[in-house]
């Protein structure tokens, strides 16, 4: 099992980035909320990971914080969720976002995240909400950066949209909600993501 990455950002297209570790490059798929506090490609950084294997592919997720990760596990031991589910459950709710959803028992929150579907809401609520207190905790987050807005924002919001499960119709209404005050592709994606749970 892999459990962190320390090393380079060589690259980041929401949801995959690519980390240089002393000369190899690591592809990981992150959530959003990962996305959201990376620093400029170039930068030095450690993010914690979680190896799936599958029979055709290995796949290596990141994660900005341990707490993303142990919910990113967590939600993997619900019955028909898989990583795809959990990684836009991640990227639609913050992890102390969810633990309020999953105490409130609020099966229509989840329902509107991409891939949730009625009786996978149910299932989440009914197999975590004895495990908020292993859920919370605090883990650091990495301090986002800002550059200036380049026709290529909503362009790879749009990709990170898709990849995390919305069809493109749905994205298009989303980034129109956005609105055009994002001048990044993570805040443009987080907007997006406000208002598909509005």
């Amino acid at each position: 099992m892999i459990g962190w990455l320390r090393g380079r950002l060589a690259a980041k297209s929401p949801p995959t980035l690519v980390i240089d570790v002393n000369g190899v490059g690591y592809e990981c798929e992150a959530p959003m909320s990962t996305f959201y506090g990376l620093p400029e490609t170039g930068t030095e950084l450690t993010l914690r990971t979680h190896l799936v294997v599958r029979e055709d592919a290995h796949i290596l997720y990141a994660f900005a914080t341990d707490d993303e990760r142990r919910l990113f596990r967590a939600l993997l031991k619900v019955s028909g969720v898989g990583p795809k589910i959990a990684l836009g459950i991640l990227s639609g709710l913050s992890v102390s976002e969810f633990l309020r959803v999953i105490e409130a028992e609020d099966a229509a929150a989840l329902v509107r995240l991409p891939g949730v579907g009625r009786k996978t809401a149910e299932r989440i609520l009914i197999d975590l909400r004895d495990k908020t207190s292993d859920l919370a905790g605090t883990g650091p987050a990495f301090v986002p950066t800002v550059v200036g807005q380049t026709a290529s924002v909503q362009q790879e919001a749009t990709v990170a949209l898709v990849a995390l499960g919305y069809r493109p119709q749905e994205v298009s209404r989303l980034l129109k909600a956005a609105g055009d005050e994002a001048t990044t592709t993570e805040d443009l994606i987080r907007r997006a993501l406000r208002a598909a749970a509005n």
